[in-house]
C-alpha cells in the first residue's frame, strides 16, 4: 500500500524539475520564437513543431545549467536552487536534460534540415556556455550564436528555406550579448566568489553597467532602419525609447546595480516589439 506521504513524492520531485529548468528564461524564450513563427507565416503545425523543439531545447539547457552547478552550489551553500535546496538529486536532474535533448533533435529535424542544424547550433552553444565558456572570457560568444540562430531556425523552416535578413541576424547577436551582461550583472560579486570569471565578471560591474546598453541599442537601431524603405514614426519612437531607457538606466545605475538590469529587460523588451512588428525577418514572409 503506497502511504500518503510516498504519493506526494513523485509531485516534489516535478516541482523540483520546474524549478531547476529556468523557467523565466524558458517561457521567454519559447513565447518569443512561438510569436516569431507566426509572424514569419509559418503554418500552424509547422509553429507547434517549431515550439515544441524549442520548449525541449530551452529545458534541456536550464536543467543542464543547475544539473551541472549542483556541486559549487552545495560548496558555496547557495540557496533558491532545488538541487542546493535538498529538494532534488542532481542525477535526476542530469537525467531530465539528456531526455530533453533527446526530444529537441528529432523535433528540431522535422522542421527541416537546415532549420534543425540551425537550433541545434543554438542547443549546442548553450549547453557549452553551461559546461565550460561561462567561466572564460569568451563567455558572451554562446549568447551572441544561440540568439541569432533562433530567427534563422524560423525562416529556415518556410517553404524555399530562406535566411532572415543580416540585419535580423546582427541585432539577435547583439541583443544575446545585452542578455549575456544584464543577466550576469546583478550576481558578478557572487560569481567572483564562487570562481566564475567569464567576460562581464572580469570587466567588474561598473564596466558592464555602462557597457550594458551599447549592445541593446544598437540592436534597436538595426531594427528599426534595417527593413526596406524609411522608418516610420512606431520605429523612430522605439528606437529614441530604447536610449532615452539605457541613458537613465546607465544613470540611476550608479546606486542600484538592479535599476541597469530592469532598463536592459525595458530596451530588449522594444528591441523584440521592433522585430515582430517590423514586417517580418526580412525575407519578403509576412
Amino acid at each position: 500500500m503506497v502511504t500518503p506521504e510516498q504519493s506526494t513524492i513523485p509531485a516534489r520531485q516535478v516541482s523540483a524539475l520546474a524549478g531547476s529548468c529556468h523557467p523565466g528564461p524558458l517561457v521567454v524564450v519559447t513565447a518569443l520564437t512561438a510569436a516569431l513563427a507566426v509572424t514569419a507565416g509559418q503554418e500552424p503545425g509547422r509553429c507547434l513543431l517549431t515550439t515544441g523543439a524549442v520548449l525541449t531545447g530551452q529545458l534541456s539547457i536550464g536543467w543542464c545549467n543547475d544539473a551541472f552547478d549542483a556541486r559549487r552550489d552545495l560548496a558555496t551553500g547557495r540557496r533558491g536552487k532545488p538541487v542546493a535546496d535538498g529538494a532534488i538529486e542532481a542525477r535526476q536532474v542530469w537525467t531530465a536534460a539528456w531526455a530533453a535533448l533527446a526530444l529537441c533533435v528529432p523535433l528540431s529535424f522535422a522542421c527541416g534540415w537546415a532549420a534543425g542544424a540551425a537550433h541545434l547550433t543554438a542547443v549546442a552553444a548553450a549547453w557549452a556556455y553551461d559546461l565550460r565558456l561561462k567561466a572564460t572570457r569568451w563567455s558572451w560568444a554562446p549568447y551572441a550564436v544561440a540568439f541569432a540562430a533562433l530567427p534563422a531556425f524560423v525562416t529556415l523552416g518556410l517553404p524555399g528555406r530562406p535566411w532572415p535578413a543580416w540585419w535580423v541576424l546582427a541585432a539577435g547577436a547583439l541583443l544575446g550579448v545585452g542578455a549575456h551582461l544584464g543577466n550576469v550583472l546583478p550576481d558578478i560579486r557572487g560569481d567572483l566568489a564562487t570562481g566564475v570569471r567569464g567576460w562581464p565578471q572580469r570587466l567588474g560591474p561598473d564596466r558592464v553597467r555602462l557597457l550594458l546598453p551599447v549592445p541593446l541599442v544598437t540592436a534597436s537601431a538595426l531594427l528599426a532602419l534595417g527593413p526596406a524603405g524609411p522608418p516610420g514614426a512606431r520605429q523612430m519612437g522605439a528606437l529614441a525609447g530604447a536610449g532615452l531607457i539605457a541613458v537613465a538606466g546607465t544613470v540611476l545605475g550608479r546606486r542600484r546595480e538592479r535599476v541597469a538590469f530592469v532598463a536592459a529587460v525595458a530596451v530588449a523588451a522594444l528591441d523584440v516589439a521592433l522585430l515582430l512588428g517590423g514586417g517580418g525577418l526580412g525575407t519578403g514572409a509576412s
